[in-house]
């Protein structure tokens, strides 16, 4: 492993000791599911060729469901898509007639990303890249800059939206160009969905919609259109915690939500999507459930069900619905081998540990908490690197000793052994590893 640099090392052990996923670094500590990102990364060429994919991700709490989410946006935006991404909660739902709806996409656009702007906020950028090869060709063929962006954008018309868009793009391209920064601003507003009113959209753009709780999905076929025509090979679309519309009591609510994905999946399957992609991350229960997941909703139990041929061993990835595997022992060995490596800036005479030390707490962590230390990483990987820091903060002490003292804290404060660590309220509720 090469050096590593202080800013990445930090950035991915403090993202893991606290149980979330870090949002730069993510190579460094990648191993197995390779199939699995054999068949995203398939979708991924698909949506650059034009097509469209829909995937859902299915773990259980602390599988590594947000970190395989996050490596495929890393490997979309090589590829050069632009991707949007939220977590759902709440007060973000794919359906809504409160205003759920239209703070997920406004959160998803704020989120967008490209392989320059990996950060997010990269809508202007992407705007302006589109305008700025208008008036190469406007320069060219002696029209004005908003002739050839209107005509450019003539085949988005025929869509939902599709007239105002054009307009909002036109508007902003005026402001660019003459300079009036509020004119790009609420450009800017109403492509993220942050007019509430379309009096308001009207008196600011001359525009008679606005991107509401109903046509947040038409929005981002235009949005994945307008990508293409910037030059961009498609839009990828990432949703976590789909298990929150699980947890909707209103089985009116929950089945609207369901309905919505079951449009996505139609028109994904059928390939009337241009150049969009959806992955969608949730629990076991989120899909099985057939009382509140989504195999309560036949038609989408039909369509998600498992290859039945795909038994005794036997895999498909091709189907809509991945299941991330287990880690292997071999493939958890690699990792806690990676994360030692991480916390000694990637140079070898640096570490804290031998390599004989990994086994030995691969072992103590199989009497303690069984098979679900390979079900459920994110427990392990946190106890690893607090094992870590006390060695690193007690150089006296032997590390055989600080695995022997090694127990597990649940969160009513009991110690615990052999229970799966599988918590039921969400991924940032973990249970937690203490050093005596």
């Amino acid at each position: 492993m090469t050096t590593i640099r202080p800013r990445d090392r930090d950035a991915v052990l403090q993202s893991l000791r606290a149980g979330v996923v870090p949002r730069i670094g993510q190579h460094l500590i990648q191993v197995g599911r390779a199939r699995e990102l054999d068949a995203l990364m398939k979708d991924i060429d698909r949506v650059a060729d034009g097509g469209s994919s829909f995937r859902i991700v299915v773990g259980e709490y602390g599988a590594g469901k947000t970190f395989f989410l996050n490596l495929v946006r890393a490997i979309a935006l090589e590829k050069k898509l632009v991707t949007v991404h939220a977590d759902l909660n709440p007060d973000r739902r794919l359906h809504a007639s409160g205003g759920q709806a239209r703070s997920l996409y406004a959160e998803l656009v704020k989120n967008m990303s490209t392989r320059t702007k990996p950060e997010g906020g990269a809508l202007a950028g992407v705007v302006e890249k589109f305008i700025g090869q208008a008036k190469t060709e406007a320069k060219a063929s002696g029209r004005t800059s908003e002739e050839v962006i209107r005509a450019q954008l003539s085949q988005l018309t025929e869509m939902v939206n599709g007239y105002d868009f054009s307009d909002v793009i036109a508007a902003y391209c005026r402001g660019f160009e003459d300079g009036n920064e509020q004119l790009k601003s609420d450009a800017v507003r109403w492509l993220r969905g942050e007019f509430s009113t379309r009096t308001d959209a009207r008196a600011a753009l001359g525009v008679r919609t606005i991107v509401d709780d109903a046509t947040i999905y038409d929005q981002l076929k235009l949005l994945g259109r307008f990508v293409r025509m910037a030059g961009y090979s498609g839009l990828m679309v990432c949703l976590d915690e789909l298990v929150n519309l699980y947890k909707l009591s209103n089985v009116s609510a929950r089945n609207s939500n369901y309905e919505q994905i079951l449009r996505i999946l139609n028109d994904s399957l059928q390939g009337s999507a241009v150049g969009l992609g959806f992955v969608l991350g949730g629990t076991p229960e989120f899909l099985l459930d057939t009382k509140r997941g989504l195999y309560s909703y036949p038609a989408l139990q039909s369509r998600l069900a498992e290859n039945a041929f795909a038994t005794n061993g036997l895999v498909d990835y091709s189907g809509p619905v991945i299941r991330l595997a287990s880690l292997t022992p071999e493939d958890f060995y690699v990792l806690l081998d990676k994360i030692r490596m991480v916390y000694a800036f990637g140079d070898a005479s640096k570490v804290l540990v031998p390599e004989e030390a990994i086994p030995a707490f691969m072992k103590h962590c199989a009497t303690r908490l069984g098979e679900a230390y390979f079900r459920t990483p994110r427990t392990t990987i946190t106890a690893f690197i607090n094992f870590l820091a006390v060695l690193e903060q007690n150089p006296g002490r032997d590390w055989r000793e600080l695995i022997d003292a090694l127990t597990i804290q649940r969160d009513d404060g009991g110690s615990a052994s052999n229970v799966p660590a599988s918590p039921t309220d969400g991924d940032d509720e973990l249970a937690s590893f203490r050093l005596d």
